[in-house]
């Protein structure tokens, strides 16, 4: 299977769903955000009359967005990196140095993975407020959703970028072992 075959076959497996869900939930959650600041100026300059819950809202979505999205961004190449010494390393040292310096990162993103569960379950007895004044609004009576759904996202974030970081140093194996010298990430298509 060539690289254009491989290519082709990703994107009907699991990381392609993947890839996909996190686009689309990228797209929906930047659509959130832009349209209800938009509403709030709208509303406040005109009107001269606010949302409470507006910069809440999207405090909320964009906290997700940062730990829902950052293993993709890493995955791209997007986030920075110092990459003098790796790039003067042949294949097989530059992936030792990778490995190497991914260990104590990944202790870090595990750790933050632990804890980040710990404060969101310590913390979910509280209610986000917006969320319950939106509600009351339309229906008469809050929804009582739990904060820990927005703590929640340091653990999944960090645990997504723990998984991506190791994916990467197994692609990277693997391609090396294949004989191909320019690996990674970047060949998952849609990403």
């Amino acid at each position: 299977m060539d690289v254009n075959e491989e290519r082709a076959a990703w994107p009907s497996g699991l990381l392609g769903w993947y890839v996909k869900i996190i686009r689309f939930l990228a797209g929906i959650s930047m659509l959130a955000i832009v349209s209800i600041m938009i509403a709030q100026v709208v509303a406040r300059y005109i009107f001269n009359a606010s949302f409470i819950w507006a910069e809440e809202i999207c405090r909320y979505l964009l906290i997700w967005q940062t730990f829902l999205f950052i293993g993709m961004a890493y995955h791209r190449g997007e986030l920075v990196a110092v990459d003098v010494v790796p790039l003067m390393l042949r294949p097989h040292a530059r992936l030792v140095l990778k490995a190497i310096v991914t260990i104590p990162i990944l202790v870090f993103l595990c750790l933050m993975a632990i804890n980040g569960y710990d404060y969101a379950t310590r913390f979910g007895g509280q209610i986000v407020p917006a969320v319950d004044f939106i509600a009351m609004s339309l229906i008469g009576h809050g929804v009582g959703l739990s904060i820990f759904w927005v703590y929640v996202s340091v653990a999944m974030g960090s645990a997504l970028l723990a998984l991506h970081m190791i994916a990467a140093i197994v692609i990277e194996a693997r391609d090396l072992r294949a004989g191909r010298a320019d690996s990674g990430l970047d060949r998952i298509p849609g990403a």
